[in-house]
């Protein structure tokens, strides 16, 4: 049922190919779900302020994550495929490997950085967070983790190559591996279970835990790459660094970081404003909205990154029409699914908040039921959002797609959200409409601006410069 082929990327049913391919990632997404609860199921028993020490630094570790590895994955993704559906396949391995090479380099100094100067950079980001208790342990935890960035880049960059040569499944195998190592080694390096005279490294065991899945998972797609699966493979010719293909690759994939780090900006200013407006209760019901909406979302990030690759090859074959009509079904499936899953949290909204935290006090458990219900009813419109900016990314459009997320964010989200708190008094009911009026805007405006540009030529002109630049790369 999974198996895609070339062929059935340029030629066969839309909404089956697209199903086939988002399936794995899906998966793949599930899993790294299972690995964050995991992690926090074993630090919860050592400590709320060990559980509140990886939460604290969370917007570090992404904010280096979309420096040092969003960018070139991105661009490794869209170069690859269009390389690839222009039958430039020397080309598009060359490209992947240079990937490989500027996430050698982030991941480095993002690595280098976290190592380093783990302190002032928790205490800087510890300003904004009620809970003091948690500096410590997160000092300790960010530096244990600064070779995540290193071993998640490399991996992540060789598995962009497979994603553009339409070899989801790949992906799917490398991650489970990295979640399974991780799953593992928690329990051992946490509280040394099962190792005679080891009492475990505690914060710094869970950091440990999460590098070792990623230097596994980097392990396998490299064999991977050198001859373990028969889709993408590296050879001696294509281990050449190109500057023209690094700065493709920058060119196209570093709107992409830029659009992760101002979402990640935001997002804390909005925490701050939960915070002041609803207290610790507000918090919490921000929090569990943020897990349970993580789930919901996790079919359209698959269907996207398939999209991307499906659009991407048939704009390199110059299948423009196809390539439209691969962005619109993807709009109408993410869009049905989300609007499933947005009926479902508005109809049992408690027992949702209920499974994550049992004995979550009366307030809480009433702003949760707010902000699920709130939620809920723009789920539709990311499930849009993400397939439009797929659309846009495959056609190397990525600006576009990072102004949209500024403007979501800064440009609705945040105007909103503090006028509701500072000016109109709306409570933390107000942070929550905004997080959900945010969504439903750049969802309509993407749509709309999709329409007038592919009826202007964009995606000709997107395959007209995909061949050029194959052509120029050879």
């Amino acid at each position: 049922m999974f198996d895609v082929s070339p062929d059935d990327i340029r030629t066969g049913s839309i909404p089956r190919v697209l199903v086939a391919l988002a399936a794995p990632l899906v998966v793949q997404n599930l899993v790294q779900v299972v690995q964050q609860v995991v992690d926090a199921f074993w630090l919860g028993r050592i400590g709320e302020a060990e559980l509140g020490a990886v939460g604290l630094v969370t917007p570090l570790t992404s904010v280096l994550v979309g420096l040092a590895v969003v960018g070139p994955m991105v661009g490794s993704h869209v170069v690859v495929s269009q390389r690839v559906g222009a039958d430039e396949e020397g080309a598009a391995r060359r490209a992947a490997f240079n990937g490989v090479v500027l996430t050698f380099l982030f991941g480095s100094a993002a690595a280098l950085l976290a190592f380093f100067f783990a302190d002032p950079l928790v205490r800087a980001i510890a300003t904004v967070n009620p809970d003091a208790r948690a500096v410590e342990p997160a000092i300790t935890y960010f530096a244990a983790y600064a070779p995540v960035f290193l071993f998640m880049g490399l991996s992540d960059s060789l598995e962009a190559g497979f994603l553009g040569w339409g070899d989801t499944r790949a992906t799917l195998y490398v991650n489970v591996t990295a979640v399974a190592v991780n799953v593992v080694l928690d329990p051992v390096l946490i509280f040394g279970y099962g190792v005679p005279s080891f009492d475990g490294l505690a914060v710094t065991g869970a950091a440990l835990a999460t590098a070792a899945g990623y230097a596994a998972s980097f392990l396998l797609v490299l064999a991977f790459a050198l001859g373990l699966r028969s889709s993408f493979q590296l050879t001696r010719k294509d281990a050449r660094v190109s500057l023209a293909d690094c700065r493709e690759l920058l060119d196209v994939g570093w709107p992409t970081a830029g659009q992760r780090v101002a979402q990640d900006a935001v997002r804390i200013v909005v925490v701050v404003l939960v915070f002041v407006a609803g207290g610790t209760a507000g918090l919490a019901a921000y929090v569990i909205g943020a897990r349970v909406a993580s789930v919901a979302f996790i079919p359209a990030s698959g269907l996207q990154q398939a999209a991307q690759s499906m659009i991407g090859q048939n704009l390199g074959a110059g299948h423009t029409e196809r390539a439209r009509s691969t962005t619109w079904t993807g709009v109408g499936i993410a869009v049905t699914m989300l609007t499933l899953a947005g009926v479902v949290q508005w109809l049992v909204p408690g027992a949702l908040a209920t499974v994550f935290v049992p004995d979550i006090a009366p307030q809480a458990l009433a702003y949760t039921v707010d902000y699920l219900q709130i939620l809920a009813l723009g789920y539709w419109a990311i499930g849009a959002g993400y397939l439009l900016r797929g659309g846009f990314n495959a056609a190397r459009r990525t600006k576009t797609s990072m102004v949209a997320s500024l403007m979501q964010y800064w440009g609705v989200r945040l105007p909103i959200a503090a006028a509701g708190v500072y000016l109109l008094d709306g409570g933390v009911q107000s942070v929550f409409w905004a997080v959900t009026l945010s969504n439903v805007a750049v969802a309509l405006g993407l749509a709309a601006y999709y329409w007038y540009e592919t009826s202007d030529g964009m995606l000709e002109r997107a395959a007209a410069k995909a061949s050029d630049a194959a052509a120029d790369s050879v």
